[in-house]
């Protein structure tokens, strides 16, 4: 099922968007992670620089194909080996991945899908207990350079409440991430 309003941009603009070094020490991210999913890893702007974080592998899906490709040669040219790329309808899917053995899901600019809670309830399950879901989207602002049209764009509430449908915690509810995005944090508690 692919995302209400999910096209990408060229590569060049969506990068210009993030500063992912910062981002990802933001969300927590340290060489304690031994298994990362990333939730629409489009360009791999987020799952290449994982795994040169982490100690353990980063799974990265999408349902473009072109997507999955990129991230591939990304990861190639970044000499990055621990990265697993596979294309894959994960809302009607799921990501095939076994349960509670997940550290943490990444969920980057994708809570608009029309089916947020079913993304949601996945990570839930491939989490280990005390495992992370990170968040980010764009601010509900419609000045942003991009972004969902504002009648589809979460507002940070709308994100949280849904992390706590899901059943996790929320350990960091709001986290700036200038200039366009917020995140926050959940943690899926113990059984």
């Amino acid at each position: 099922m692919k995302i209400r309003e999910g096209g990408m941009p060229v590569e060049e603009m969506w990068e210009s968007f993030f500063d992912p070094a910062f981002i990802l020490k933001e969300l927590g991210f340290n060489n304690d992670c031994s298994k990362v999913v990333d939730f629409g890893c489009g360009y791999g702007t987020f799952s290449v620089p994982v795994a040169r974080i982490i100690r353990g592998v980063v799974y990265a899906f999408d349902i473009e194909e072109e997507m999955i490709a990129e991230c591939e040669r990304r990861a190639t040219e970044a000499e990055v080996s621990n990265l697993v790329c596979q294309q894959r309808d994960f809302v009607l899917d799921g990501t095939g991945l076994l349960d509670n053995t997940i550290d943490y899901a990444m969920l980057f600019n994708i809570l608009h899908a029309e089916h947020p809670l079913t993304i949601l309830r996945e990570a839930h399950r491939i989490l280990r207990p005390q495992g992370k879901i990170v968040v980010i989207h764009w601010n509900y602002d419609p000045t942003t350079p991009r972004g969902p049209s504002m009648d589809i764009r979460p507002r940070p509430e709308q994100c949280q409440e849904w992390i706590k449908s899901a059943g996790f915690e929320l350990v960091r509810p709001h986290i700036d991430l200038p200039p366009y995005h917020y995140g926050m944090v959940g943690q899926k508690p113990h059984a």
